[in-house]
Formats: structure tokens, C-alpha cells, sequence
């Protein structure tokens, strides 16, 4: 695997064992980014639950890996600010396992094909980056308005509040 494997705003640094967004190291624990690794040494390809399993506990040790690769995967998508309803970065195929869909630059092409035939790879990457700023574009606008909801209740609250004081006041 090449040392620096970049994708989107991300770079893998695989000999420091990093992981990066924009130059900044983005914390991931050990077995979350052992797994990053393994997905994104094959792009586009399904990796399966019994892939996983083996990587990140072998086939001696006896625990609920269903529950630590779950917690795996999620802890990945926190860092990646990805969403499992709308991926841009790992894909889940239930009950098989899981795919990294985002385009990754190593220097090398992958020795399989990822790319729907016909499409230029710089093309494929930027439209995929196209997309990936459009979906956390439209996350940011949820979660402000979902700021903007909670004001308008915390502002309804208050008018409630204080008009039912007034008129107390105004009884006595």
C-alpha cells in the first residue's frame, strides 16, 4: 500500500498511521483505521463481514465482532463525516459487508477496474467531489435549521411565559 492515499479532503498517511482532512490530523483509534485501510486498498469492491473479521481479530479470538465492527465503521464515518443513509465514502451492503465508493488517488491506478467503463478518472473524481460538497453542503443547512426551529420554540416558550406573567400581574 503506498504511503499517502488521498481522497476527497482526506489523505491517509499509512506509515504514520493518520489520517488527515486538509493537512490536520483527524483522530481515529487503531482498529477503525486498520479498517479504513483495508477498504481503501480496494476501492469499489465489497469487503466482506468475514474479511473484516479476520483483519481486525483474527480467527482465534472469541468476541461480539458484529457489535466492535459496527462500532468500527461508525467511528469511521464520524471521522469522515459520512452518513450511512447517504454515503459518500463507505457504502453498507447488508448483511454482506462493506464498499468504499468515494474516488482514491495513490499514485498507481487500482489494478481492477472501479470506474464505470468510459469514464476519465479525473472526470469521476470531480464529480464526485461535486457531489460530496453537495451533500455536507445540505447537511450543514439541516442542522441550521434545525437551530432555527429550536429558536422559534425556545422564542414561543418565552412569549407564553411572560404573557402568562403579564396577565397574572395584571389579575392581582
Amino acid at each position: 500500500m503506498p504511503p499517502l492515499i488521498r481522497f476527497g479532503t482526506f489523505q491517509l498517511d499509512t506509515q504514520a498511521g493518520q489520517l488527515l482532512k486538509n493537512g490536520r490530523v483527524v483522530r481515529l483509534k487503531p482498529q477503525p483505521l486498520r479498517l479504513l485501510q483495508l477498504l481503501i486498498s480496494r476501492p469499489g469492491e465489497l469487503v466482506t463481514r468475514d474479511e473484516i473479521r479476520d483483519l481486525l481479530w483474527g480467527t482465534d479470538t472469541f468476541v461480539d465482532f458484529e457489535q466492535g465492527m459496527n462500532t468500527a465503521v461508525r467511528q469511521i464515518r464520524e471521522a469522515l463525516g459520512d452518513d450511512a443513509e447517504r454515503p459518500i465514502f463507505v457504502e453498507t451492503v447488508p448483511k454482506r459487508g462493506y464498499r468504499f465508493i468515494a474516488p482514491v488517488d495513490a499514485g498507481a491506478p487500482p489494478p481492477t477496474p472501479v470506474y464505470p467503463r468510459g469514464t476519465d478518472l479525473n472526470l469521476h473524481k470531480a464529480l464526485w467531489l461535486n457531489i460530496a460538497e453537495l451533500r455536507l453542503a445540505e447537511v450543514r443547512r439541516r442542522k441550521r435549521r434545525r437551530r432555527l426551529y429550536v429558536a422559534a420554540i425556545v422564542a414561543g416558550v418565552v412569549v407564553v411565559c411572560v404573557s402568562t406573567i403579564l396577565l397574572i400581574m395584571k389579575m392581582r
